[in-house]
C-alpha cells in the first residue's frame, strides 16, 4: 500500500481523466480549450508512459535480458497501438498508421539510437555491442517493412484486402520465428557480456506481480487519455492548418518515450547492447505488431488503410537503412555515428513541414 501511494502518475492520470472527461465540451469548443487540453493530456500521457518504463525496468531487472527489452518494447507497442486504433477511429486518417510506424522507425534508429550513442560515445570513446543483434536486426526489419510498406503500392487494388490478411500471417509468423530466436536458441545473438554488464544480475526480490498490475492499469490510463486527447489534437491541427504527419509523430513520441529514458540510461552505464536492443527491437516490434493489429482492428471496424509509404518516406528510410549497415557492422559506436543518425533524424523533422 505504501508503495502505491508513490504512484503519482497513476494518481494523477486518474485525476486528469476525470477532470479533463468532465470539461472536454467546454474546452474543445474554442482555441485556447483546445490548446489547454492537448498540452494537459499530452505531458500526463508522457508521465505515465514514463512511469510505465519504470515499471518495465523493475520487471526487466527481475528477468534479466533479453527479457527485460522484450518487455519494455512490447509495454511501448501496446500503448502504440491503442493511441493509433483510437485517434484513426477519430480523425478518419487512413495513412495514421503508416505516417506513425515510419516515424518510430526514424526515432528508434536515428533520434533514440544515435542521441544514446552520442552520449556514450563523449562519456567512453568507443562502446562495444554484440553484431550479430545488429545484422538480425537490420534484416528483419528491412524485409518486414519492405513486404509491408513498399510492395502494397505495387499491388492491384482487387487483390490488396487479400495481400493485407496473407501480411497478418505473415508477420505473427515472423514474429514468433523472432521471439523464439531471441529467448531461446541464438539468445546469445542479443547480448553482449562485459565486465560492465556481468554487473546487472537478476534481482529476484523485487515484485513482478505488482510491476505487471500497475503496469497494465497505466497502459489501460493511457489508452482511456488518448482518447481524450485524439479530439483535441485533431482540432487544433485543423485551426492553425499543420500537417496531419504531426499526430503520428506524436504518437510515436510518446510509444518511444519509456524506450528513450531506458536507453540513455543504458549508455550513460556503458551498456550499448541494451541500446541497441531497445532501438531495433523496438522498431522491429512496431513493424511485426502494429501492422497486422491496426490491419485487424480497421478490419473489423470497416475502416481503410493505406501502408504504402511516400517518395519521400521511403527515400529517409533507404537513407536510414543503407547509413545503419555501414554503421553497425563493426560492433562499436562512437560519437561521429551518433551523430550521423542523429542528422538523419532533424532532416526527417524538418521534412515534416514541408
Amino acid at each position: 500500500m505504501t508503495k502505491l501511494l508513490k504512484e503519482y502518475a497513476l494518481f494523477i492520470s486518474i485525476l486528469t481523466m476525470i477532470i479533463v472527461g468532465f470539461l472536454e465540451h467546454s474546452l474543445a469548443e474554442s482555441v485556447p480549450g483546445n490548446l489547454i487540453g492537448l498540452i494537459i493530456l499530452f505531458s500526463v500521457i508522457m508521465y505515465a508512459s514514463m512511469s510505465v518504463a519504470h515499471h518495465a525496468e523493475a520487471l526487466a531487472e527481475k528477468f534479466g535480458e533479453p527479457y527485460g527489452t522484450l518487455i519494455l518494447t512490447i509495454s511501448a507497442i501496446i500503448v502504440e497501438i491503442i493511441i493509433i486504433t483510437i485517434m484513426m477511429t477519430h480523425s478518419h486518417n487512413p495513412n495514421l498508421a503508416r505516417d506513425t510506424i515510419y516515424s518510430a522507425v526514424i526515432l528508434d534508429i536515428n533520434g533514440l539510437l544515435g542521441l544514446a550513442a552520442i552520449i556514450g560515445g563523449i562519456k567512453y570513446g568507443e562502446q562495444p555491442y554484440n553484431i550479430d543483434s545488429t545484422n538480425s536486426y537490420l534484416a528483419m526489419i528491412i524485409v518486414a517493412i519492405g513486404i509491408s510498406m513498399i510492395v502494397p503500392e505495387f499491388i492491384p487494388s482487387a487483390h490488396l484486402n487479400a495481400y493485407m490478411i496473407f501480411l497478418v500471417i505473415i508477420f505473427i509468423l515472423l514474429y514468433v520465428v523472432f521471439s523464439r530466436v531471441q529467448l531461446t536458441r541464438h539468445k546469445y545473438f542479443l547480448e553482449y557480456k562485459n565486465s560492465k554488464e556481468d554487473k546487472h544480475v537478476k534481482k529476484h526480490n523485487i515484485n513482478g506481480i505488482y510491476h505487471a498490475a500497475v503496469l497494465v492499469v497505466l497502459i489501460v490510463l493511457i489508452g482511456l487519455l488518448s482518447e481524450m486527447l485524439s479530439v483535441f489534437m485533431n482540432n487544433t491541427l485543423e485551426t492553425y492548418s499543420l500537417p496531419l504527419t504531426l499526430g503520428a509523430v506524436a504518437v510515436a513520441v510518446i510509444s518511444a518515450s519509456p524506450e528513450l529514458i531506458t536507453a540513455v540510461r543504458a549508455a550513460l552505464d556503458n551498456r550499448m547492447q541494451t541500446v541497441v536492443n531497445i532501438a531495433f527491437g523496438a522498431s522491429l516490434a512496431t513493424v511485426l505488431l502494429t501492422i497486422p493489429s491496426v490491419i485487424i482492428v480497421m478490419g473489423i471496424m470497416g475502416m481503410k488503410i493505406n501502408l504504402a509509404l511516400t517518395t519521400i518516406q521511403s527515400t529517409m528510410l533507404g537513407i536510414t537503412f543503407f547509413a545503419g549497415v555501414i554503421s553497425f557492422n563493426d560492433g562499436e559506436t562512437n560519437m561521429l555515428e551518433g551523430f550521423i543518425h542523429l542528422v538523419i533524424f532533424i532532416v526527417f523533422c524538418y521534412l515534416l513541414f514541408i
